[in-house]
């Protein structure tokens, strides 16, 4: 599954399935909202954007779902 930038994507949340926008691709170690990344060749992170808040989070490429 390749996610590219802009692509709508799904993820699980405390809070149930919510969906949102791909923002940025990350695969070098990087902090986001003050807590730390390590992504791997296998499995980048995206910084991605919920449609309902508009929060952004960090989240591995394999957690996400293509809408």
């Amino acid at each position: 599954m390749a996610i590219s930038k802009g692509d709508m994507v799904s993820w699980n949340t405390s809070q149930g399935p919510t969906q949102g926008k791909a923002l940025e691709k990350k695969t070098s170690d990087f902090t986001h909202d003050g807590q730390k990344f390590k992504p791997t060749d296998g499995d980048p992170y995206w910084i991605v954007e919920s449609d309902k808040t508009g929060a952004k989070a960090a989240h591995k490429e394999s957690s996400l779902s293509k809408v």
